[in-house]
């Protein structure tokens, strides 16, 4: 069943895959470490390492409900190679303990989402390109089924437009996505090749969600402020393609030398107005959960008063 949300609640602040501090970390393997060994010894360090980080995805839902955070971004490297031959039935031994932490989360009224790397690139010129985002995709659209995840954009797999100038690729590819994934993708705009109103179009034309991502905006269009009027009209703009815009998604970031840097800053000093009328804000900021704990204590208690 699909969660609902309910109305007139400030933000909720969400946790990007790790800690600031050592308490949420993750394990993984490289490829060329993997291939050294046999097959059976393949499968047996993957199946130590995927139990460790199912462990530590517990952690992070302790972590995350002990600070009342109901947001969490899974790491998209949570099960190394579980769409290789070497992964792929070692994952399904953990098919009752996925179970189990999916519905923990729900229990605790923590939202899974999750954003695949950056080799996911579905406007791609190359045919193998796309063919292995779409590998990638289905794995992490698995783990989702797998922990018992709805196939609704409230357990999001986020990703950006890739290739520029594909608009109509993009737009082609999505509708050929398997629905395990094409019911939970959505698109985000970046700084440099797809705009926000370029990725809103994208999104608009597939069907399906945009996140908004404020600090990319302004890095994008070279604003000198959060509270231009095109960051108000963005926010209200992608709110309009979610299904449900209790959903609604968006990520903040700050500079870190100065405001239109592309780097991220280690805390969030400045936010944009607009973003008090949204549901959900991932904080991507270096210090992860310090940059939480200011926003949760300067902004939203500002707004509060």
């Amino acid at each position: 069943m699909t969660p609902k949300t309910e109305k007139g609640r400030e933000p909720r602040l969400g946790l990007v895959c790790i800690t600031h501090s050592d308490e949420v970390r993750y394990k993984t393997v490289t490829r060329k470490r993997l291939l050294q060994f046999p097959a059976a010894e393949q499968k047996r360090l993957l199946r130590e390492l995927y139990a460790a980080n199912l462990s530590r995805l517990n952690s992070a839902l302790d972590f995350c409900a002990a600070r009342g955070l109901s947001l969490y971004r899974m790491t998209s490297n949570l099960f190394p190679f579980a769409d290789d031959a070497a992964g792929t039935d070692v994952l399904e031994e953990f098919s009752d303990e996925l179970r189990r932490a999916g519905a923990r989360a729900e229990g605790l009224g923590i939202r899974l989402v999750l954003h695949p790397d950056q080799f996911v690139v579905l406007s791609s010129d190359s045919p193998a390109t796309v063919a292995n985002s779409v590998k990638i995709l289905e794995s992490h659209a698995r783990v989702m089924d797998m922990l018992g995840l709805p196939r609704t954009p409230w357990a999001l797999i986020e990703i950006h437009g890739g290739k520029g100038d594909r608009t109509e690729r993009l737009v082609e590819q999505i509708g050929l996505l398997p629905e395990a994934v094409r019911s939970r993708i959505a698109f985000e705009n970046d700084e440099y090749i797809y705009s926000a109103e370029e990725i809103l179009e994208v999104c608009r034309r597939a069907s399906v969600p945009m996140v908004f991502d404020a600090h990319h905006h302004v890095v994008h269009e070279g604003l000198d402020s959060y509270d231009h009027p095109s960051v108000s009209a963005m926010v209200e703009a992608a709110r309009a393609t979610w299904p449900n815009p209790d959903w609604q998604l968006v990520h903040i970031s700050n500079g870190r030398t100065s405001f239109c840097d592309r780097h991220h800053s280690d805390l969030v000093a400045t936010m944009p107005a607009a973003y008090r009328r949204v549901p959900f804000i991932e904080v991507e900021a270096k210090h992860k959960e310090l940059a939480i704990e200011r926003l949760t204590a300067e902004w939203l208690k500002s707004s509060r008063r």
